[in-house]
């Protein structure tokens, strides 16, 4: 199943791999299952879902079938507050990691919402922060950062120590000049969705490019604005193409293969230029 957060809808709409509208659930407001803009989301081994509200500055937690089970988080500096929420994602053995990307850093959480770490702080340097955004995990539970501000990918170990980092700028430096959102697949490889020059790029484990994809505009496998990837078992990549109102359907190598989505309120559309991320259920 796909879940796509529907920003200005203030609601999480789930289908099928095919793009098969199965449910829906959420409303406006800040109550228990409300949202004022519910941007990211993960979801765990058990098939609950995670989901971060930047307004509200808390994470809301669902069972598959979208009932209401818990939250946390405020506004601060402290451990368990946010000042910006950008990334969420979830490992195997039942953590949840979150980009506190004004914060300059990576605060990590067990499934209840319970603080127990965070590293990070602002800079340049290995481990260093200039605005983390997109955060996903692989097999092993290394966590990769999308660190926007620096244009580059830094993965660590699932206790936080830096492993490795790589640009994600070419010679042409607005490409890969704005690394929003990634996603791992099983074999490590990494997609990163490049709002600078709408486009996906998929590098190996090492940072080397393998493929890229996309150019700006609203044909197939163009994109205006691509906020979020996900992967299935399968290897098919799903992208929030957040300026066309709608999710494309590539396979591993950047294949187009189907899509759906437009403007509205309706079942199977969507209200939002910054429609964020597609999740999935963890390999």
């Amino acid at each position: 199943n796909v879940y796509v957060a529907d920003v200005w809808n203030k609601r999480i709409q789930k289908f099928d791999s095919m793009g098969n509208f199965i449910s829906k659930w959420g409303s406006q407001g800040s109550g228990d299952g409300q949202f004022m803009n519910p941007e990211q989301a993960a979801i765990d081994g058990s098939g609950n879902i995670y989901v971060t509200e930047g307004v509200l500055k808390r994470i809301q937690k669902f069972d598959k079938n979208g009932v209401y089970l818990g939250k946390w988080g405020s506004l601060g500096i402290g451990d368990g507050q946010f000042k910006i929420l950008s990334g969420i994602a979830t490992d195997n053995v039942g953590n949840v990691h979150v980009s506190d990307s004004e914060n300059k850093r990576v605060q990590n959480f067990d499934t209840d919402g319970r603080f127990y770490s965070s590293w990070g702080s602002q800079g340049a340097e290995d481990g260093q922060f200039n605005f983390p955004k997109g955060i996903a995990t692989d097999s092993k539970n290394n966590i990769y950062i999308a660190d926007s501000g620096n244009s580059r990918i830094q993965k660590f170990s699932s206790n936080g120590n830096f492993i490795i980092k790589w640009s994600t700028q070419t010679s042409n430096q607005l490409i890969g000049k704005d690394p929003r959102n990634l996603a791992i697949d099983t074999a490590g490889n990494v997609y990163v969705a490049d709002i600078s020059n709408n486009g996906i790029r998929k590098f190996d484990s090492n940072g080397n490019l393998i493929t890229e994809w996309g150019s700006g505009g609203s044909e197939n496998s163009q994109f205006f604005s691509p906020k979020g990837i996900a992967l299935d078992s399968a290897g098919n990549v799903y992208v929030a193409d957040a300026g066309n109102y709608r999710i494309q359907k590539f396979n591993s190598k950047g294949t187009y293969l189907s899509q759906w989505g437009s403007y509205g309120e309706g079942y199977g559309r969507f209200d939002v230029c910054v429609l964020h991320l597609i999740i999935k259920f963890p390999f």
